[in-house]
């Protein structure tokens, strides 16, 4: 039991000894990665599956890592996503235009294990986390009135409702995988740029949303607001809620609208980053 003590001390007093700490900044754009399916398009033949991850857009990091030794090391990072738009609903028919998208507006921690192979190729691995945002789903909808319709509200035929609408969705703290594999060059003896390849396997397990904005406007067929504002975020129409929560179980009596079967979401993506990195002296340099 001595021995093992004296033999931890002594790795960690040499990790200390060596103790590199660096600092990085980067942004890059990642690729749907394992997609899957996010909504449908219909038009009046046919009717299609859109697949896509939440995962997909640009991305900024800060990352700092410290150096054991000459190989290893731990890093921790922080990143924000601004995910591309993917297609929910596209629905095009003579009485019903629909164009829903959502994307994501995230904000992740990872941390990782970090090994250089050479003196300029690295790899690293380890747990991501997702801490914060949202998926924002952005939703337009035209349905062009029935006859009795458009006699109920006085409107001549051809008249419609236009709905633009935005939801916010939030969901459980999910844990997923991350690894990269880069290539620095140093430009002096603190700075050197990067450029790796980077995974996340991660999925998101929906907890709740909520509309951030409603409205929706009666037009007549010359494109004419009749009445607008029909219905708003204070005056929602029947079925629709304001906030919704995602639950695993549902009773088939249900009739709370408000309450909705849960599913998981892919935010899992493949992508390039490039960035700086600051090195500070070792601790045995000094």
């Amino acid at each position: 039991m001595k021995h093992s003590i004296i033999v931890l001390t002594a790795v960690l007093m040499s990790g200390l000894a060596y103790a590199q700490v660096q600092v990085s900044v980067s942004t890059g754009y990642a690729f749907a990665s394992a997609g899957m399916k996010l909504g449908e398009t219909v038009n009046v033949s046919e009717t299609g599956n859109s697949y896509g991850s939440y995962g997909e857009g640009a991305n900024v990091q800060i990352r700092g890592t410290y150096f054991f030794n000459e190989s290893f090391g731990v890093d921790l990072s922080f990143g924000y996503l601004q995910g591309t738009d993917q297609t929910v609903s596209e629905v095009n028919t003579p009485s019903t235009d629909i164009n829903a998208v959502a994307r994501a507006r995230a904000f992740g921690a990872s941390t990782s294990v970090v090994y250089k192979f050479t003196n300029n190729i690295y790899g690293r691995f380890g747990a991501l986390l997702k801490v914060g945002g949202k998926t924002e789903a952005v939703v337009y909808r035209k349905a062009v009135f029935s006859e009795a319709e458009a006699d109920a509200f006085g409107v001549p035929e051809g008249s419609y409702s236009e709905t633009n609408y935005t939801e916010d969705f939030h969901g459980h703290f999910p844990l997923g995988f991350v690894g990269a594999l880069g290539y620095k060059f140093d430009l002096d003896s603190n700075f050197s740029l990067f450029v790796e390849a980077e995974y996340y396997g991660i999925s998101l397990k929906r907890k709740d949303s909520e509309l951030a904005e409603f409205n929706t406007n009666i037009v007549l067929p010359d494109g004419t607001v009749a009445v607008e504002s029909f219905y708003s975020l204070d005056n929602l129409p029947d079925g629709t809620v304001r906030k919704t929560t995602y639950v695993d179980n549902l009773s088939n009596t249900n009739t709370d609208d408000s309450k909705k079967l849960s599913q998981k979401v892919p935010y899992s993506s493949f992508g390039i980053n490039f960035g700086i990195t600051y090195k500070f002296k070792k601790r045995a340099d000094k």
